[in-house]
């Protein structure tokens, strides 16, 4: 039985899990983004954000640790020059998890396990997501800022005049002109009759 036995063996013995454990960290602080299952990415970020908070401060111990937890040089080192100096002002989350469905195999559920501060497809909608011109109330109407309302009305009210005026003139500009050629009929006619 597994009573309160919190963490997930994921199937696997402590040396063979927590070799792969350590690979699948290495993996993400080099390629900022792998992908795998569900379960072993909620293992690895457990794993992983403890050795992050301590890359926080650059020191020789704290480099000792990273490399004893990810037995990696080359992940050690970008662990520090790349990534510690970005998440230095975060204070804990620094992983994140989007899901992808289930595999074709064996349905096992699969997702995406990334650093947050390295996506700048996220960081950049996050931003422009902050800009938003409407708010919708309690009763389900739509009110604008009023910066943007008192921006915006003149000019639609503008092009509206623009449009009503435009739409006369090409009226009696229409109008007119068959009575013009009317008119010039009339007197062609009128004129040939008094040439006779």
């Amino acid at each position: 039985m597994r009573h309160k036995n919190a963490n997930n063996n994921l199937g696997r013995k402590s040396a063979h899990r927590k070799a792969m454990l350590s690979n699948m960290a290495s993996s993400l602080i080099l390629h900022k983004r792998i992908k795998t299952t569900t379960a072993k990415a909620k293992a690895l970020r457990v794993f992983i954000e403890p050795i992050l908070t301590k890359s926080k401060e650059d020191s020789t111990q704290a480099r000792r640790l990273a490399f004893a937890y990810l037995q990696d040089k080359d992940a050690v080192t970008i662990l520090f020059r790349e990534v510690s100096p970005k998440i230095a002002e975060r204070p804990g989350g620094y992983t994140r998890i989007l899901k992808l469905g289930t595999r074709v195999g064996d349905a096992a559920e699969m997702c995406y396990i990334e650093l947050v501060d390295f996506n700048e497809a996220m960081t950049t909608a996050t931003a422009a997501g902050e800009t938003k011109t409407t708010r919708r109330s309690r009763r389900g109407g739509i009110k604008k800022k009023t910066e943007d309302t008192s921006a915006k009305k003149p000019a639609k009210a503008d092009a509206a005049k623009e449009v009503k005026t435009k739409k006369p003139a090409a009226k009696a500009a229409a109008k007119t002109a068959p009575k013009a050629a009317m008119d010039k009929e009339k007197e062609s006619s009128t004129d040939a009759e008094s040439k006779e």
